[in-house]
């Protein structure tokens, strides 16, 4: 008898465990961008796999030098998946709230990094119409000229 009582205590440690490590986390935090690309992948377990362009910094030759983060989403998520993408519709910046997973498996996605909810940032103009945040500036109107008047 008390050689099942401790096999069933071994088996409900590994148990909570192997739970822990597939459902846990052990970093969570926000970034923000714009979204470049979802798609869902997958060939069993189907995940929607995403990249988000962060903002870089101006290098010497005048480039930006923008960095991307990759991240998956869950396919149950409907919420996030439909503003990621209104936001990749529309161009504006996001900013994500992630949970850093311990390790990647195949039903969890491509990464380790599982997002949790989507703020789409309204206003902030978008990579469509100004991608580096320059000031519009409107073309001369062209001046009509007097051919009356010939030298």
């Amino acid at each position: 008898m008390r050689k099942w009582v401790i096999i069933l205590v071994l088996l409900a440690v590994v148990f909570g465990v192997l739970y822990y490590l597939t459902f846990g986390y052990y970093s969570e935090g926000k970034r923000g961008g714009f979204i470049t690309r979802l798609s869902n992948k997958g060939y069993l377990f189907k995940t929607y796999e995403g990249e988000l362009k962060m903002g870089g910094l101006y290098e010497g030759d005048g480039s930006l030098n923008a960095s991307e983060w990759t991240f998956s989403v869950s396919g149950k998520n409907k919420d996030a998946i439909t503003k990621l993408e209104e936001a990749i519709a529309s161009g504006h910046r996001v900013s994500l709230t992630y949970e850093e997973k311990f390790f990647t498996l195949p039903w969890n996605g491509d990464t380790k990094f599982f997002v949790t909810n989507v703020e789409v940032l309204a206003g902030s103009g978008g990579a469509t119409q100004n991608p580096n945040n320059f000031p519009k500036v409107q073309p001369e109107q062209p001046t009509e000229i007097d051919t009356t008047k010939v030298l």
